[in-house]
């Protein structure tokens, strides 16, 4: 696991967190239990801080920033696709940011809503709870609005992973 302190910016993992071994976690980063972040992810807390909620799965290749002006907040129960880029933003409780999108500064995502695959949200963007945003630039799917328990199978099937690697997981070279 590559968890590194900067001066005197530390890490700090809730109970239950998982950090794989080829992921990177640098400074001002709190991870709420049971959250996890797996291969190629990168989370640097260096000009501000990250805090990822409890059961949040932060998946391969994602990269996640801040600024001293943005913090980057996730809420908890979140899934953050595979590359994906969140930088200064916050995102509500039990949201879907999907595979390859950019989520930028001072941007916030309402509880429940999915950043589809590849969207752009650009710097202030505001998504309301339980609604998805699309496109690039990301705009405001109208009328569409995500059903309740929509992520849920996501989050625990990424808790259970997250529980079979800290086990199962094992170096051949």
């Amino acid at each position: 696991m590559a968890v590194y302190a900067l001066g005197d910016r530390e890490p700090e993992l809730g109970e239950g967190a998982y950090v794989h071994p080829d992921a990177v976690v640098i400074g001002a980063v709190t991870l709420g239990p049971g959250a996890s972040v797996w291969p190629g992810a990168v989370l640097r807390g260096d000009y501000g801080t990250i805090h990822v909620g409890e059961k949040t799965n932060i998946q391969d290749g994602t990269v996640i920033h801040c600024t001293p002006v943005h913090p980057t907040v996730i809420g908890a129960g979140c899934v953050v696709g595979h590359n994906t880029h969140i930088e200064g933003a916050t995102i509500g409780d039990g949201c879907l940011i999907a595979s390859g999108s950019v989520v930028l500064n001072g941007s916030r995502i309402g509880a429940g809503a999915i950043v589809g695959a590849g969207a752009v949200v650009a710097y202030g963007f505001e998504l309301p709870e339980r609604s998805m945003a699309l496109g690039v630039p990301a705009k405001i799917r109208e009328g569409y609005q995500v059903a309740e328990g929509h992520i849920e199978m996501s989050v625990e099937n990424y808790a259970a992973n997250a529980a079979y690697y800290r086990t199962a997981l094992r170096r051949l070279d």
